[in-house]
């Protein structure tokens, strides 16, 4: 019989694409259902929160003016790296859901079929959020779907894993950079799936993983002055009042929560929420 002890993974934020502990020093305890130890996961504060705007914000440019292809393509090398990692997740949704294992696989692969689905509409949503537009003059009148910026997002609290990547493909497919609270009482699949992220080729700051208390963190990214957009998925109805009050000071755009089949089709009502639209004009002829 082996005396060997395991190893214990030790869970840490995702922030400008490192792996740094809660500047705080906080943790706190993650329970499966049955109120049995998991793990012990950063407890970020307000200074990390501004600290993964800060990262989302340095690596917009370079995200945002990417090529659709080229976005489409890591997008699904994310898929390929999930799909290594099957086991893992499955197990790891199953302990924070208490739900079956097969439960937790159809999760996983509705997971990854979720990124490669978005993966494709890269290259595609400008045809159907974009087009020329008829004018009553000798001008050509064309409208484009631009990212509208950095995106707070918070995680869906069911649905941990399925629902995370619902909520963050969409995001990022179009150029966007995006901070993410991670579902408060089940963050460890998030935490993993930062790992995922770090060597699929993703750019630092484009996706910021946070661990923590929904409320605490949503505060301080929904009045934040350089957040231009925020998912309110993982919030109840009187936070989500609360934090769409606080967005207003600049005029954010607002995503608000409802009742949503994370299983169901996605649609692309998320994939063109977070778009503004440009329209040039030029005149006929030079």
């Amino acid at each position: 019989m082996s005396d060997r002890l395991s190893v214990l993974k030790t869970y840490k934020l995702y922030v400008g694409g490192k792996f740094p502990r809660s500047e705080s020093g906080r943790v706190y305890e993650v329970t499966d259902s049955k109120d049995r130890w998991l793990a012990n996961a950063p407890l970020a504060s307000r200074k990390d929160a501004r600290d993964a705007v800060v990262a989302a914000r340095k690596a917009f440019g370079g995200w945002s003016g990417a090529t659709a292809y080229n976005r489409g393509q890591i997008l699904y090398r994310v898929a390929e790296m999930l799909e290594g990692r099957r086991d893992q997740f499955v197990a790891e949704v199953a302990d924070a859901e208490g739900c079956s294992k097969a439960k937790a696989a159809a999760q996983v692969d509705a997971a990854i079929d979720r990124w490669v689905w978005y993966a494709g509409w890269s290259d595609k949503v400008a045809q159907i959020a974009g087009g020329a537009n008829p004018v009553a003059g000798p001008y050509f009148n064309m409208s484009a779907p631009e990212p509208t910026g950095v995106v707070a997002v918070l995680a869906p609290q069911e649905s941990s894993f399925l629902g995370l990547v619902s909520v963050v493909a969409p995001a990022i497919v179009t150029g966007n950079t995006v901070v993410v609270v991670a579902a408060q009482d089940a963050p460890l699949p998030a935490l993993s799936l930062a790992e995922v992220l770090a060597t699929s080729d993703l750019p630092g700051g484009v996706v910021n993983l946070l661990s923590g208390r929904t409320a605490e963190l949503g505060a301080p990214l929904a009045a934040h002055q350089d957040v231009n957009a925020i998912d309110l998925a993982g919030a109840d109805a009187g936070l989500a009042k609360d934090l769409e009050t606080a967005a207003a000071d600049n005029l954010k755009r607002v995503l608000r929560p409802g009742a949503v089949d994370w299983s169901a089709a996605p649609g692309t009502e998320r994939l063109l929420s977070f778009l503004e639209t440009k329209t040039v004009w030029h005149p006929m002829g030079v």
